[in-house]
């Protein structure tokens, strides 16, 4: 229904519109017990071989929502009811702050990708938590946590520290944002010195509460060899939980479309189809090299059972949704946990 009706008239609109405009709709259908009892009869598909121990958690199965659709945690209570075994709200940031200016979302439907140059656009952490603390699924959620723009680098850990403290109570892990394209200077704090700093400091934190929360990394798909072998050198160093591959990638290849018209896009990173190649080559380099010492959530250009697929074989404990749910719709989830099933992959 979804591909049929829904997405023709969402994909008429400006995509910013439609993304709000498809959160009212799932407030209006899924903002009550007896719509989400309904939706999860038809999306939702339970099967014990799909249930997951990591991290100290159980997931109700591998396929997880990315952060960046539900950033504000208005919809993460409608959303589960569609079969998610987690979703990832954020990035969050301490103070509320626009974002950059529109437009800044774009589709590129010939290729099944989207441009995003959104810039951590949000209400702020507080809010967002007072949301999470009223929580009514038992969906394990995952706090993506960043900085403000007006932060600079040097300052970057008061941000983190102040995120991971005002989510601890109300999420079950959370992911270290560093790598979006978006946020000036941001992926600096990929670098090893500043980075190794930044999770030390919030490991230490973590390690002083009664109960620790998994702590994650998000790394960008635009890392060198080299680099990834400083992020594995840091998942040792850090004792962090796992890391997500990957976020959105500056580069422009493959698409289909003109240059003269990507080029007039601008800026913002690329996600959806023409990333599924290099993200799967970033999780199985991660797990070769590192020998399989530690988690991977894969992400990046799954929008079919074969792409899911692709990606665990490569190594990816967990796998995420964002582009490919909006192209797809949510019938996907379902299609993914059913397919892992039937060729016994778990």
């Amino acid at each position: 229904m979804y591909k049929l009706l829904l997405k023709p008239l969402l994909f008429r609109l400006n995509p910013e519109k439609a993304h709000y405009l498809t959160f009212d709709l799932m407030k209006f259908a899924l903002g009550n017990a007896f719509g989400r009892s309904i939706a999860s009869s038809i999306f939702g598909y339970k099967h014990p071989k799909l249930k997951k121990q990591l991290f100290g958690l159980t997931f109700e199965n591998p396929v997880g929502l990315a952060a960046g659709l539900d950033k504000d945690a208005k919809v993460f209570n409608e959303l589960s009811s569609l079969g998610f075994g987690f979703i990832e709200i954020g990035t969050l940031t301490p103070k509320p702050q626009p974002g950059n200016d529109k437009p800044r979302l774009f589709r590129l439907p010939n290729d099944n990708a989207l441009i995003n140059r959104m810039g951590f656009n949000n209400e702020g952490v507080d809010t967002a938590a007072i949301r999470l603390k009223n929580r009514k699924t038992n969906t394990i959620i995952g706090g993506n946590i960043g900085k403000n723009k007006i932060t600079a680098n040097e300052d970057a850990i008061k941000d983190y520290e102040y995120c991971f403290n005002a989510l601890f109570d109300v999420v079950d892990y959370f992911v270290v944002n560093v790598s979006s394209p978006n946020t000036p200077n941001l992926r600096e704090l990929q670098d090893k010195e500043p980075l190794t700093h930044l999770l030390n400091h919030l490991q230490t934190i973590n390690n002083a509460k009664s109960k620790r929360k998994p702590l994650l990394l998000k790394i960008a798909p635009d890392l060198t060899d080299s680099q990834l072998d400083d992020i594995i050198d840091i998942v040792a160093s850090t004792k962090i939980d796992g890391i997500v591959a990957t976020n959105t990638t500056i580069a422009r290849e493959p698409l289909t479309y003109p240059k003269a018209e990507i080029e007039a896009i601008g800026m913002g990173g690329l996600s959806g189809k023409p990333l599924t190649k290099r993200s799967t080559e970033v999780i199985k380099y991660l797990k070769t090299k590192s020998n399989n010492a530690f988690p991977v959530i894969g992400v990046g250009g799954i929008h079919s059972p074969e792409d899911a697929i692709e990606k665990i074989k490569a190594g990816a404990d967990l796998i995420q949704l964002y582009t490919g749910f909006i192209y797809e719709g949510p019938a996907l989830i379902k299609k993914i946990n059913k397919e892992l099933i039937h060729q016994n992959i778990l």
